[in-house]
């Protein structure tokens, strides 16, 4: 059973990142991308401790998706991962990916609009992994009284409505 077919039966929750911080970022990055991704290059930068596996991790592929979404682009078709060598220059379009696993990092995500003479950054840093306990906690105490349903952090946050 997955969790669209358990969703006739009861509310779930059904989320990458429970992060509330996280989740206000990624409508941030819709919104920012509509406004200014067209004209600048886009970077999305992560860094994870030392023991993560994969890379980009899942939230900064969310990020790309975000904005790729925004673009009205599919993200297969823009990103571009690990740059290396004599790349050429930038193709414009694209969006980038840098990907840092080093020491203790619980998760720090950095989405970058650059133009000439000014850049934008969103930046979320988790120091604790409590920030995801607690927004799952926070998606419970949501779902209450709740029959049935599937849902996600913008239905709990009430995003869709920014």
């Amino acid at each position: 059973m997955n969790a669209s077919s358990a969703a006739a039966d009861i509310a779930i929750v059904f989320a990458a990142n429970f992060s509330v911080g996280v989740n206000v970022m990624l409508k941030l990055l819709e919104k920012a991308a509509k406004v200014m991704g067209d004209y600048t290059d886009i970077e999305i930068i992560e860094a994870h401790h030392r023991h993560k596996v994969d890379a980009p991790s899942g939230t900064a592929l969310a990020m790309g998706e975000a904005i790729a979404h925004a673009l009205d682009k599919d993200l297969k078709d823009c990103a571009v991962y690990s740059r290396e060598g004599h790349t050429g220059e930038r193709v414009p379009g694209t969006i980038g990916f840098a990907t840092v696993r080093a020491g203790d990092i619980v998760g720090e995500h950095t989405a970058m609009f650059a133009d000439i003479g000014e850049r934008l950054e969103i930046t979320h840093k988790a120091s604790s992994r409590m920030t995801f306990a607690n927004g799952a906690v926070r998606s419970a105490l949501w779902l209450s009284g709740k029959e049935s349903g599937l849902f996600d952090m913008r239905d709990v946050l009430d995003l869709n409505n920014l």
